[in-house]
């Protein structure tokens, strides 16, 4: 065991007992398992976690992958890799409920800045509880199927990169011109700026986790990095490259230029676009950012309902009930019948 993970671990315990402390969402604070004592988590004045470090592809990049003296571990169903602080080590994944192997320490990428949990396991799970709940044509059973479920916390990897883009556009749209329907091209130039744009950093990171996360994150709530932070939860550490995070990243980030070009163009009925864009003022940040996530099982098939850690914005996968959907599209249609019926007797006379 290195120095390093000694004084982290010393750093967990309580100066009254000597207890285990893990952090608690609600106070900010690091809290004494034993004795319930509340220890303020003091940070480095000099690191200013909103700074973000430039990138620049035609250049050698010098930043270095470190070794990590974290406790590692990974599933063995989707190969999730992540570290635990102190004594509080989960049994399972978070991000698919497999079963977690303890590894060798590993490299990863210095996190630059994070948000704590505020939320708490107990909101998270009335969140998470509430969602199911509210869901329609919902089998009976579902609520009582998730009634023995719990939450788990992890802190996952994100970037959040910034960028100018130069683009030269065409886009192809249609227009009528009376029974005909004609297709024409317009070129044009536009420049556009990305501030912040959030991005998963793990292949892990699902479209479900990052919807329960984006429209909560706000850049000033960010904090320099504690490991007293992660107390009690799991964490996925940052292993891409910076050139990797944006080849991840590039279709998403292609949907939002279509959509840009599609609104700079003002051209209705566009059914291709195409373009090039000169790409300058790259800037990012490695951060992690806090989720709870609820694992059930329904006739076989593994879902989750995800919670953000920031606010409680839940997500999540859910089955239907097919009965309930054949009444509903029954009452649907006899609704529509029946309006047709008074609108029909309506124009006789």
């Amino acid at each position: 065991m290195t120095d390093t993970l000694k004084i982290a671990q010393a750093d967990l315990l309580c100066t009254n007992c000597a207890g285990q402390c893990a952090y608690d969402p609600q106070t900010g604070t690091l809290s004494c398992q034993s004795c319930g004592t509340a220890h303020e988590i003091a940070h480095d004045p000099n690191l200013n976690p909103a700074q973000e470090q430039h990138y620049h592809p035609d250049m050698p990049h010098t930043e270095q992958p470190k070794f990590s003296t974290d406790r590692h571990f990974q599933c063995e169903t989707c190969g999730g890799d992540v570290v635990f602080q102190g004594h509080s080590i989960a049994a399972r994944c978070a991000y698919c409920n497999g079963v977690l192997v303890e590894q060798a320490a590993n490299e990863s990428y210095a996190i630059l800045g994070m948000i704590p949990f505020q939320v708490d396991a107990k909101d998270a799970l009335k969140y998470a509880r509430s969602w199911i709940a509210r869901r329609w044509a919902a089998p009976s059973d579902l609520t009582a199927t998730v009634a023995g479920c719990d939450v788990t916390g992890i802190y996952v990897p994100f970037w959040t990169f910034d960028s100018e883009e130069a683009v030269t556009y065409m886009v192809t749209y249609e227009t009528k011109s009376g029974d005909r329907t004609v297709t024409r091209t317009q070129l044009g130039t536009m420049d556009t700026f990305f501030d912040d744009m959030l991005m998963p950093a793990s292949p892990h990171v699902t479209p479900l986790i990052r919807d329960g996360i984006l429209h909560e994150f706000n850049p000033s709530h960010l904090r320099p990095y504690e490991p007293a932070y992660l107390a009690g939860f799991a964490a996925e550490r940052h292993h891409q490259t910076v050139r990797e995070g944006l080849q991840h990243n590039e279709s998403d980030k292609a949907l939002l230029l279509r959509n840009r070009i599609k609104q700079h163009s003002g051209k209705s009925g566009i059914v291709d676009v195409s373009y090039k864009t000169d790409t300058t003022g790259i800037r990012y940040r490695r951060i992690l950012l806090p989720v709870w996530i609820l694992h059930y099982e329904y006739a076989g098939k593994p879902m989750k309902v995800v919670t953000c850690g920031l606010r409680g914005r839940t997500f999540g996968e859910r089955p239907f009930s097919t009965p309930k959907l054949f009444a509903i599209a029954a009452l649907i249609s006899s609704g529509v019948i029946a309006f047709g019926f008074t609108w029909g007797a309506l124009n006789i006379y």
